[in-house]
């Protein structure tokens, strides 16, 4: 890892976070857990993990690393803690089109809040492949787009808004390490999630389809996506997890067969071609 460039690093750390993520919609489909009990479980069982993981690795050093972290830490827990929360608000009040077509704005959010925050300006490359990949995730859910929730609406452009401040913030601290702050994050989702549940009961195949998406799809790439901002822009950290919205459909079609439509083929053929791209370009000039 030492001999790879900041550009291949982040880059390897944003993919492997998607990849990981990527099998989290068939999990959902498979449980047959109430929401709530589901964002409890998402929050503290990555949160128990995650910060025995760190106590074993950085003992007494986790809480000096956590409160070193500053003002950049406290944004990254308001931030990362409304986000997932906003995400599941957001699904259950609005069509689901209109949530992950807001989601789809991160990347335009993050290079924007890059150049005013940061003075890093997006190269051309970026700019286009951003603007392909929005128009064509618009693309794949044109069909199931509906004027929803203007709530449930605005808490999808606040979760995108969210996902670009996160990245932003972390690019902006490098030096700083917010993997501590992510943790408390996860315990705020958590502790906020039991105000709304209605059972922790886990029965039949929760009892590990539950904890295997909750360490798998949302422990390990929560780590891997507050690390990979700080060696490649947040615009192209972000630009990564489209590919989740590709790729899952084909986890849940392999397994129980129910088929992406034609829409998201191409669109995300032509998603997947040109961050291909974009990251070969990235690569080759790293």
């Amino acid at each position: 890892m030492n001999n790879l460039s900041d550009q291949q690093k982040g880059s390897l750390m944003a993919f492997v976070a998607v990849m990981f993520i990527t099998p989290d919609s068939l999990f959902i489909r498979l449980s047959s857990v109430e929401t709530w009990s589901l964002v409890f479980y998402r929050g503290a069982i990555p949160f128990f993990t995650v910060f025995l993981g760190m106590l074993l690795i950085y003992k007494s050093n986790f809480f000096k690393i956590l409160f070193s972290s500053g003002y950049h830490g406290i944004i990254y827990i308001v931030t990362f803690s409304i986000t997932n929360i906003a995400f599941v608000v957001s699904i259950q009040n609005t069509n689901v089109a209109n949530t992950l077509v807001m989601i789809a704005m991160a990347p335009m959010l993050s290079a924007v809040l890059g150049a005013l925050f940061l003075k890093e300006h997006p190269d051309s490359k970026t700019w286009i492949a951003i603007a392909i990949t929005f128009f064509a995730a618009v693309y794949i859910f044109y069909d199931s787009l509906q004027l929803g929730n203007i709530y449930g609406d605005i808490l999808g452009l606040i979760t995108a808004l969210g996902l670009a401040v996160g990245a932003v913030t972390i690019r902006s601290a490098k030096k700083k390490n917010l993997v501590p702050s992510a943790v408390v994050g996860k315990l705020i989702v958590a502790v906020f999630a039991m105000f709304f549940i209605e059972t922790y009961a886990l029965v039949g195949r929760d009892l590990w389809i539950v904890p295997l998406m909750c360490l798998m799809c949302v422990a390990v790439p929560f780590v891997l996506v507050t690390i990979a901002p700080r060696f490649i822009p947040a615009e192209e950290v972000n630009l990564f997890f489209l590919l989740e919205t590709i790729i899952g459909p084909f986890w849940v079609w392999m397994v129980i067969k129910e088929q992406p439509s034609l829409e998201t083929i191409q669109g995300g053929m032509v998603i997947i071609i040109t961050i291909a791209i974009h990251s070969f370009l990235k690569l080759r000039k790293a």
